[in-house]
């Protein structure tokens, strides 16, 4: 990594790759300004057994996210794939342990964006994308989603909405991602890309 480079958090739970597509996408579109690199980023699955732990390092895919990325990164963009409206319990859990990082402040002030993917064309999408907005409020992050300036928000069949970006993968997660679905997942990276290298520039001295 470039160390004069912004660094965007593209952090994802994906348990059959669609939420993980979308999530190589954002970081697309954030790598697409210059001066701004993504760090993709998962969370450990969860288990109500006891004894049932996942592997110390993700058998594919990206690496588990430590808090450290969070005070790391100039901007986040988070991801889930939908469990009855809400984020997946993988997702709740680690947002759940970063208490310390919330009275530190430490991702106050930072942009940030929401994406998901489900089962279902109306499975609950936004009330998912609204679910991760509400954490990362609570944690002063600047929270944007989609602007209609992107016409595929209004042509989409499948997923896309101004809260953030989406994909329909069907039930058997068998619909691939869409060209709508793609062109919002990038617009919405170098969104979020271009919003931090902003508030990293340093304001014009007196004239």
């Amino acid at each position: 990594m470039n160390p004069t480079s912004l660094t965007i958090l593209v952090l994802y739970y994906s348990r059959h790759g669609a939420t993980r597509k979308l999530a190589e996408l954002i970081a697309q579109g954030v790598e697409s300004v210059p001066g701004v690199e993504a760090r993709l980023r998962t969370v450990p699955a969860i288990s109500t057994v006891a004894e049932a732990t996942a592997p110390s390092i993700p058998l594919d895919g990206a690496p588990y996210v430590e808090l450290s990325d969070l005070a790391e990164c100039a901007g986040l963009a988070l991801g889930s794939p939908t469990r009855f409206g809400n984020m997946a319990s993988a997702m709740k859990y680690f947002l759940d342990g970063t208490a310390a990082e919330w009275l530190a402040g430490t991702l106050s002030g930072k942009p940030a964006v929401v994406f998901a993917s489900t089962g279902s064309l109306h499975g609950g999408q936004e009330a998912t994308l609204l679910s991760m907005m509400i954490p990362l409020l609570h944690h002063g992050m600047l929270v944007m989603g989609l602007p209609y300036t992107h016409p595929e928000l209004m042509t989409t069949s499948s997923g896309g909405s101004p809260y953030g970006a989406t994909h329909w993968a069907g039930i058997d997660g068998d619909k691939q991602v869409t060209e709508d679905e793609k062109r919002l997942a990038v617009a919405l990276g170098r969104r979020l890309a271009e919003a931090a290298a902003k508030l990293h520039t340093p304001p014009h001295g007196p004239r």
